[in-house]
């Protein structure tokens, strides 16, 4: 025989899988400013790099040596792979740690969270959701500015094989999906950051907060990376293997440095996503 009380608790007709769908979060996501600004400075950042090697008669290193920076202006895939090599270290971080970062502390910020788990939304359901569109809308963001870059590249040098430092070129089929190999790769590789951000945006009502949190925490690592003394311990941060993607763009593919670092960052990512769904399930929503 049912209560009162168990008719207050749930609704005829409630099922807690339905509770804000991934769709509607994607669409409320894609429609705030901050994406569209975001995505707008990645479309703008291959026209960027055109117009600087267009002033500066293309790039130059000043060295005997060749490195993929000078072969910019050689193919569209060329235009492309430099694209990911400028932006992979820095630009490409903040796209993930602001998707990651911003989408549960803002709630919390505008004091909609709460009204939220009261619809009702369970947590975790609610923390799927929104990590469920963060780490889509950042890996748009990685597809959209090669994609960008290719077209444009393709425009102004033509469609062509990928000229390798090393001496020799690609095929351009070969190219394009050495380049996607590239872009998981790099995908993967900002695991950490969106973890990392996500986690502390079920701790903090602020998204700037969670956000600048999590770039910081990320310069931090690539400037550990590059003090030597710390020997093999290197090994054991994310941004050592961060430009491991380049053995894609070289004339056998090798995967070693990839899997080592793919390795690492899924496993602190899971354990990162695994305080954020712990803490926020216990965690006194006020805002």
């Amino acid at each position: 025989m049912s209560t009162v009380t168990d008719r207050a608790e749930v609704a005829d007709g409630y099922r807690a899988g339905r509770t804000l769908p991934v769709r509607v979060e994607l669409v409320r996501q894609l429609k705030r400013r901050r994406t569209l600004v975001m995505f707008g400075i990645l479309v703008a950042l291959p026209f960027v790099l055109l117009i600087a090697f267009q002033l500066g008669g293309g790039p130059d290193s000043g060295t005997n040596q060749v490195s993929l920076m000078d072969t910019a202006t050689v193919s569209g895939a060329n235009f492309a792979a430099v694209n990911l090599f400028a932006s992979a270290g820095f630009l490409l971080v903040i796209p993930v740690a602001l998707f990651c970062g911003d989408t549960v502390a803002s709630e919390a910020n505008w004091s909609s969270l709460r009204y939220l788990l009261a619809a009702p939304v369970p947590r975790a359901r609610l923390l799927w959701s929104k990590l469920a569109v963060g780490l889509t809308l950042s890996l748009a963001a990685m597809l959209l500015l090669p994609l960008v870059a290719l077209a444009v590249g393709t425009i102004a040098y033509g469609w062509g094989p990928l000229q390798l430092p090393t001496g020799g070129s690609m095929p351009a089929g070969t190219a394009t999906q050495r380049l996607l190999i590239t872009v998981a790769y790099i995908f993967v590789s900002q695991l950490v950051t969106a973890a990392l951000a996500f986690w502390l945006s079920t701790r903090t009502d602020a998204p700037l907060g969670a956000v600048g949190g999590a770039v910081g925490l990320t310069i931090v690592g690539n400037v550990l990376d590059q003090v030597t003394a710390l020997g093999d311990w290197r090994d054991f941060l994310p941004a050592h293997w961060q430009y491991a993607w380049l053995d894609a763009v070289q004339p056998k593919l090798e995967w070693s440095d990839m899997i080592q670092g793919t390795s690492l960052s899924i496993t602190l990512a899971l354990v990162l996503f695994a305080l954020a769904f712990r803490g926020f399930a216990r965690k006194d929503v006020v805002s």
